[in-house]
């Protein structure tokens, strides 16, 4: 554990922002220079764990899009990236912020799928805020588990247990073990506009096991019946959005996100 005042790769660390079960991300800055989110990997790393990082570092900085997380510096066991400081998605209090931030996320992820790469873990928790701004800037950060449609195809955990996503908005073919494609960060937006907008993501169990069965076997939620206030038209987008087969549903992120806000503003 690194402590306020101490230096690593000649940034100086100020305080921590959060721990992981791999690594912890502190707020660091070098002289001259805007503050960072220093993100160095626990303990002594295997090199598996740093080839990771090493290629979450170069997937992101590969893309250049104003909502998606800028990348600072990088090296054996750690990556600096851009900082934001308000918080994450659920800090948004507005329908109208959720709504925007929606949008702007669902703009990066068709520009990543149009550079060959798929998230694989869209959720708020990964949808960062500037802070302090008169509009919302919503930011997509942590391509760790990310896909890249053009490399062979890899082998992809079929079982529960191997998942890397996030399961209470995992798309039904990342737990299948079927290889991810731009529909399946849409369905994770989905889960996410759920939560964003109600306050809750879609599916409600109270085991990891009952999560998966409920992406794999369930519909969607007919989410106008918990919140009459939503429209009836809010379900059936929904229901598209969150199909069982990838297939099936909207052609980009920014289609569901725009029909969405037409039917609930």
């Amino acid at each position: 554990m690194l402590r306020p005042g101490d230096v690593f790769a000649g940034y100086v660390i100020d305080r921590t922002l959060g721990r992981g079960g791999s690594a912890t991300v502190y707020l660091a800055h070098r002289p001259s220079e805007p503050a960072v989110a220093l993100k160095v990997l626990a303990g002594d790393p295997t090199p598996e764990a740093v080839e990771r990082l090493r290629r979450e570092f170069g997937i992101a900085h590969g893309l250049r899009h104003q909502h998606i997380v800028a990348m600072a510096g990088e090296g054996p066991g750690w990556l600096a990236m851009q900082y934001l400081g308000g918080g994450n998605a659920t800090a948004l209090s507005t329908l109208g912020g959720a709504l925007a931030a929606l949008g702007q996320i669902a703009d990066a992820l068709d520009y990543a799928h149009g550079c060959g790469v798929v998230h694989c873990d869209v959720k708020p928790a990964n949808i960062l805020l500037a802070p302090s701004l008169p509009d919302v800037h919503a930011v997509l950060i942590d391509f760790g588990v990310a896909y890249l449609i053009e490399d062979p195809v890899e082998p992809r955990a079929a079982h529960p247990d191997h998942i890397q996503a996030s399961l209470p908005y995992a798309a039904p073919e990342l737990l299948t073990g079927e290889v991810p494609s731009p529909a399946t960060d849409e369905y994770e937006l989905a889960c996410t506009a759920v939560e964003l907008i109600t306050g809750a993501p879609p599916f409600h169990t109270a085991t990891a096991v009952g999560l998966i069965d409920a992406h794999l076997h369930h519909r969607p939620p007919r989410v106008s019946h918990r919140y009459r206030w939503l429209p009836t038209a809010f379900d059936s987008i929904l229901a598209k959005a969150m199909a069982k087969r990838p297939e099936h549903r909207y052609q980009s992120c920014s289609e569901f996100v725009h029909l969405i806000t037409r039917v609930v503003l």
